[in-house]
């Protein structure tokens, strides 16, 4: 687990926080236990960004899981006022549908919503494919008003 806390050239504050966690419901759970506690301590409201990474985490269990493998969580607050939350998987060649092209589940699915939950909730999302064998799945929640 790393934290780190650095000034650009504009005496900006950025802050990173990253983690490797197992890629398990457990895992997931502490992802989103982490980025609550984290946002928190940095003055930064917690609901949207927690229930992104609750989606992205549980997604990376369920489809980007390879047994003995982990995810990693990373919250970066950019200098221009933009949390970027990434998740990373270990199964690059399972790419999720593209932003704007994931379909709506049929209406007794009980799963399928994770995406267009994080569509909803962020201000963008987005894939980045590699290096092999991952993939990082990313979204990102401005700011300031």
């Amino acid at each position: 687990m790393t934290q780190e806390i650095t000034r650009t050239e504009h005496s900006v504050l950025t802050r990173q926080f990253t983690v490797l966690l197992s890629s398990t419901r457990r895992g997931a759970r502490l992802a989103r236990l982490l980025t609550t506690a984290h946002l928190g301590d940095w003055g930064l409201p917690t609901g949207p960004a927690g229930h992104i990474v609750a989606e992205l985490a549980t997604n990376a269990v369920l489809h980007g899981r390879v047994p003995g493998r982990d995810f990693r969580l990373r919250l970066a607050v950019l200098r221009d006022a933009v949390l970027r939350i990434e998740v990373t998987d270990a199964r690059g060649e399972r790419l999720p549908p593209v932003p704007g092209t994931v379909d709506l589940p049929a209406y007794d699915a009980e799963s399928g919503r994770g995406l267009l939950i994080v569509g909803a909730l962020a201000d963008r999302w987005g894939v980045d494919p590699g290096p092999v064998p991952r993939k990082t799945v990313w979204a990102e929640l401005d700011l300031a008003p």
